[in-house]
């Protein structure tokens, strides 16, 4: 397959919300490129980016696919992102791999939750960005009312570089500002005359808004009131790959109409590789740039990891710079290990041809590395640059996971690990506390399709609940008890006899033992078994089975038995003591309180202010960024894991938040007596 240079490769990436069009618009091009032989439809399942069964089930993108087609010598790499909220990770993947984000907005659709967390993500990234008013021909269309939405919205201000011929049913073709001519189901036409104004005002906002990313266009543009049609192709390529202009086209991937402009468009207006080569590095621990080039340093990244059951894990990679080939050597450093090159393919949907190498610029895949995995740095055996960590939205949603069956059991950790491997939103961790393995991420429709691809791929089914809160137990006051353990049955018999003083230590200090055993009344060789039995039981928990935190224990005096006394005896004693002392020292329970950053439009600041006094939060304050207010909160954690769908209802879908553990606090004596008496009912 041809190799190409750089400058002829273009690598865009589809965003925008689930239903603007994005895998129909990738249909569109593919075919009127000739790649593919026919337009696939969502609705019949046979599209080249929606292959997998759920997917095609769903009708809806659930993960990042990639396909390429050639157009006027030119390579051009096309990333679908799934625009559902839940996935949003693929979205932040594929902006790494590109130089420039395509926003696809449905004409009809006004300014969607989806549209709007595209656009969040875009927010002090270094890729271009560009906006396409897709379906057209749908009823109410409006082109010029979607872009008003997004600059009003999203301080993106997007500027027209194509303007539509018609809308709804009579949409038929595009006029391009620069060139000044219009393109009617292909073909070149004069610019309708009841367009000429319109066509006129668009041209002197475009070049103004060109005009004002350049000192030198700026100065030309008032001197001679206008730009040169030359001056203004030049002017917005460079403002494109800059990140100073966001252009706006236009299409309808349902008919085709504008589809052939559009690829004109891409090829002749956006960024390539050459056009981006500084490329932001790590370098020793600092942040560097190096300049790629095809006989650089190697220098790629796995943006996507797509797990076959078949063929093993293929690592989707886009090279910066350098060039790899099969049986190549290479360095992963953020796993600081060496790996090698396997079979090398370029992406087409499910399917994959065989490359010999893959250059500076271009995206394809890697079958079977056995070190790096998604978001890592592939360079040279001994490079030190490594592509700058990207960061991930934190979880919002939590369920603990387990094997539906005993059989499943042992094979539940190789699935679960492969199928997350797709998606790095999403996490598991194992609660020691609670004993429970819990799987986060963006919402349920992630998790959910996590325990489907278990299921489809590998045969294992697993079950989801609530996770349970890891409460913790400590005290109040203070007691001060004995316990003597005496069992005589025949032979040698069971002795052990102590004095504890129970006290609270503050909060967050932790566990103290202290031997104040004096005389010999407890012999030193028993000591360890007493200070054992103590941590085995806080371990345990004892009024709710949670761990019990903050306290020290004074074991001041005893008795013990020459031939009866033994370290089993003072472990059970001392168990017994503790237990008996610590729920005579006003025993309370701990629950782990998160810090919240809530993020949603002013319009709804009340609404959620008042729910989170309903769930025992606290409000720390509040700040405007952007379009976007900022609530900084606490909540219990008991809370907080029920917490998003409620914002989601609350917003219409337009708010989120992050969290971090903060402390513990006191759980109020309603809620505590509940938990213990659920306890008590199940032991």
């Amino acid at each position: 397959m041809k190799s190409y240079d750089m400058k002829n490769i273009r690598n865009i990436a589809f965003l925008g919300a689930s239903g603007a069009g994005k895998t129909t618009l990738a249909e569109q091009l593919l075919h009127a490129a000739g790649t593919t032989s026919r337009v696939g439809k969502v609705d019949e399942g046979n599209t080249v980016m929606d292959f997998d069964p759920e997917e095609i089930a769903r009708k809806m993108s659930i993960a990042l696919s990639a396909a390429h087609l050639d157009w006027e010598d030119t390579r051009i790499n096309i990333l679908d992102a799934p625009g559902y909220p839940d996935f949003v990770g693929e979205q932040i993947c594929a902006i790494t791999a590109v130089e420039t984000a395509m926003i696809v907005a449905n004409a009809a659709g006004g300014f969607e939750v989806g549209l709007e967390l595209s656009l969040e993500q875009l927010e002090e990234k270094h890729v271009s960005k560009a906006v396409i008013i897709n379906r057209m021909d749908n009823e109410h269309a409006d082109f010029e009312k979607i872009l008003e939405q997004i600059r009003e919205n999203a301080d993106v201000h997007a500027v027209p570089i194509y303007l539509p011929i018609g809308k709804e049913n009579t949409f038929e073709g595009v006029v391009d500002l620069i060139k000044m001519k219009a393109y009617v189901h292909d073909a070149e036409k004069p610019i309708p005359a009841e367009m000429a104004d319109h066509v006129e005002t668009a041209r002197h906002a475009l070049m103004e808004a060109v005009a004002e990313t350049d000192e030198d266009l700026l100065n030309k543009y008032f001197e001679n009131g206008e730009l040169t049609a030359q001056e203004l192709q030049n002017g917005t390529i460079k403002a494109i790959a800059d990140g100073n202009l966001v252009p706006a086209f236009v299409c309808s991937a349902g008919t085709g109409t504008g589809i052939k402009t559009l690829l004109h468009g891409i090829i002749e207006y956006l960024p390539s590789p050459y056009d981006k080569k500084e490329i932001p590095v790590i370098s020793n621990g600092n942040a560097s740039k190096i300049t790629a080039s095809p006989d650089g340093e190697v220098l790629g990244y796995i943006f996507k990891t797509y797990a076959d059951p078949n063929m093993g894990d293929i690592a989707y990679i886009r090279m910066f710079s350098g060039a790899i080939k099969s049986g190549m050597d290479v360095y992963v450093p953020e796993r600081d290990g060496k790996d090698k090159i396997g079979n090398i393919t370029y992406i087409m949907g499910k399917n994959r041809t065989d490359a010999s190498e893959l250059r500076a610029g271009e995206i394809g895949a890697l079958v079977k590395l056995k070190v790096a995995k998604t978001l890592n740095t592939i360079t040279s055996v001994g490079g030190k640059n490594e592509i700058p960590p990207v960061e991930m939205p934190t979880a919002v949603y939590w369920q603990a996971i387990k094997a539906s069956n005993q059989a499943d059991e042992d094979k539940i950790g190789t699935a679960l690990s492969r199928v997350m491997g797709e998606d790095p939103t999403i996490n598991l961790e194992i609660n020691v506390e609670t004993h429970e393995n819990i799987i986060s991420g963006m919402g349920e429709q992630q998790i959910s399709m996590v325990l489907k691809k278990m299921k489809n791929r590998y045969k294992v089914e697993a079950e989801l609940k609530d996770p349970r809160i890891p409460y913790k137990e400590t005290i109040m006051g203070s007691a001060d008890v004995n316990y003597k353990h005496k069992k005589q049955s025949g032979g040698k018999g069971q002795y052990g006899d102590v004095y504890f003083r129970i006290n609270p230590t503050p909060r967050g200090e932790g566990f103290k033992f202290i031997n104040s055993v004096v005389g010999g009344t407890i012999p030193s060789n028993f000591i360890p078994a007493i200070e054992k039995g103590v941590v085995e039981t806080m371990e345990k928990g004892i009024i709710a089975g949670y761990q019990v935190v903050d306290i020290s224990v004074d074991v001041y005096f005893g008795s013990y038995h020459d031939v009866d006394s033994s370290e089993m005896a003072f472990k059970i004693a001392s168990s017994m003591a503790l237990k008996d002392g610590f729920s005579k020292a006003k025993p309370i329970l701990l629950e782990p309180i998160h810090e919240v950053t809530i993020i949603t439009p002013t319009e709804y600041m009340g609404d959620i202010m008042g729910d989170i006094s309903t769930r025992r939060g606290k409000i720390l304050g509040m700040e405007q960024k952007g379009k976007k207010q900022y609530l900084q909160a606490q909540l219990p954690a008991a809370e907080l894991f029920s917490y998003f769908p409620t914002l989601k209802s609350l917003t219409q879908g337009r708010g989120r938040f992050t969290e971090k553990f903060s402390h513990y606090e006191k759980v109020p004596d309603e809620l505590a007596q509940k938990v213990v008496a659920a306890y008590k009912e199940q032991e």
